[in-house]
């Protein structure tokens, strides 16, 4: 055969080349070694048209963001150097556009991938793929540590929940809060948010802030508190309505708009759509003679529907050991409004819900799990950390924890718009207001037992 032609089935020949290899002065001949393992995919939202909110550079004219901006962005909470380190790897990518120009999101193993480097600028609906070990995170031995429930909070849980905030200014606190603290407190609760913020974040104010939404017990993440009777009034309007456009400033109009809440979430199953909107309203029922609070979905109970409700969701990933991990936005704010939707609608219950999706979480634990690799055709395999008890709460833990966190809230500067909203200054004084920002954003990191899931399912996996 001429070498021509040889070098030419070679190059595209499937059955890998033996090569020569010398161990301990004896030559060996056998197969090259395997190349770099496939990682798991996360996949971020599609590059938006309008600015990003929270970016500070409202009204300054900047349309154009690189890639490693837009990462960064997305990924508030990692540092810098981690995000530059996965592109001189080589290991972001993104989605090809098909011929006609689109991308084509639903089919996952039509994608054709391109290595994109830090430096191009993103244009509308593109979509990066980078991987999950950008959000691995170190895990500290020590726990958070959920105060006493005390009538009066000591001096440590007074610490312990100054630790939690995240933003302070003269209108607003944003905490992060941990799973298993309560928000609302009673009688029977005397260790929640608002009794031990009112003792503990008051600072120079003569009373403490006031809850503007709520987050359920098991719940974690972002929490919004007001420090006034005005910042609290208004936050609660524009979380409860829909229609956020009612004042004559349009900066204010403008940043309302912005407002939502992600949250990220483990879920068991992966839902049959990527990503969608969950039009489905609730009710509530009660049972076992009142003593117990159920949200259905009505339209499936046969009762007419109480709440609209209505949630967005996007797969991040594929689905590994049985779950995936899930983006979720509600536009309303029902009691339970994530998991039920979850649970009933997308048929994928929350890992650790226990109230929407017993019988689920049973056969699931009991069910062993095995996920292919799409590209090797290779079985998935966990990673376990080293010298790290992974049995607190995590998807190996024979009861896992509620695994869903409040991650992102943007919404509008209070502290910069009170004077304006309240139409003591409609116009709005271009002087005062422009020195800062018109929209704020805050990203909270995962709880442990969420960190030690995504670590688990983030490793080399094959």
């Amino acid at each position: 055969m001429p070498p021509r032609l040889l070098r030419h089935l070679r190059r595209y020949s499937t059955i890998p080349s033996p090569i020569l290899r010398v161990i301990n002065n004896v030559a060996q001949l056998g197969p090259p070694k395997p190349g770099p393992k496939p990682r798991q995919l996360l996949s971020l939202p599609p590059f938006p048209a309008h600015p990003l909110p929270g970016r500070g550079c409202e009204g300054s004219g900047e349309k154009r963001m690189t890639a490693i901006s837009w990462v960064k962005y997305y990924f508030d909470e990692i540092e810098g150097s981690v995000v530059q380190s996965h592109f001189t790897n080589g290991l972001v990518q993104m989605e090809s556009p098909t011929l006609d120009g689109s991308l084509n999101i639903k089919d996952t193993q039509a994608k054709l991938m391109k290595k994109i480097k830090p430096n191009e600028v993103m244009e509308p609906g593109e979509r990066i793929h980078i991987p999950v070990s950008i959000a691995e995170s170190r895990i500290s031995r020590r726990f958070d540590t959920i105060p006493s429930g005390t009538l009066y909070p000591n001096a440590d849980e007074i610490k312990y929940m100054q630790r939690l905030v995240k933003y302070k200014d003269s209108a607003i606190i944003v905490l992060n809060k941990p799973p298993k603290l309560p928000v609302k407190g009673g009688l029977p609760v005397h260790n929640s948010m608002d009794a031990l913020a009112a003792a503990a974040l008051s600072y120079d104010y003569e009373e403490g802030p006031k809850l503007v939404h709520r987050l359920d017990r098991e719940t974690s993440g972002l929490l919004l508190m007001g420090r006034t009777s005005k910042s609290t009034s208004h936050m609660q309007w524009l979380f409860g309505n829909e229609d956020k456009t009612k004042t004559s400033s349009k900066a204010w109009n403008d940043a309302s708009k912005a407002t939502c809440m992600r949250y990220w979430a483990l879920v068991i199953g992966s839902p049959k759509e990527k990503e969608g909107i969950i039009c489905a309203p609730l009710m509530k029922v009660l049972l076992n003679d009142g003593k117990t609070e159920r949200v259905l979905l009505a339209h499936r109970s046969g009762f007419d529907a109480s709440c609209e409700a209505i949630t967005e969701y996007r797969v991040l990933g594929p689905m590994i050991n049985g779950c995936s991990w899930v983006e979720l936005q509600p536009h309303t704010s029902r009691k339970h409004q994530l998991r039920v939707h979850c649970a009933e609608a997308l048929g994928t219950p929350i890992v650790g819900d226990y109230k929407y999706g017993w019988f689920v979480q049973k056969s699931w634990k009991q069910t062993p799990q095995v996920n292919i690799e799409p590209t090797s055709g290779e079985p998935y395999k966990f990673r376990r950390p080293d010298k790290l008890d992974v049995q607190k709460g995590s998807i190996l833990s024979k009861v896992p924890l509620l695994h869903l966190h409040c991650r992102e809230l943007v919404l509008p500067n209070i502290a910069k718009f009170l004077d304006v909203i309240d139409a003591k200054n409609p116009t709005g004084d271009p002087v005062r207001l422009s020195g800062k920002p018109d929209i704020l954003r805050f990203v909270a990191p995962m709880p442990s037992h969420m960190k030690i899931s995504w670590n688990l399912m983030s490793s080399y996996l094959v």
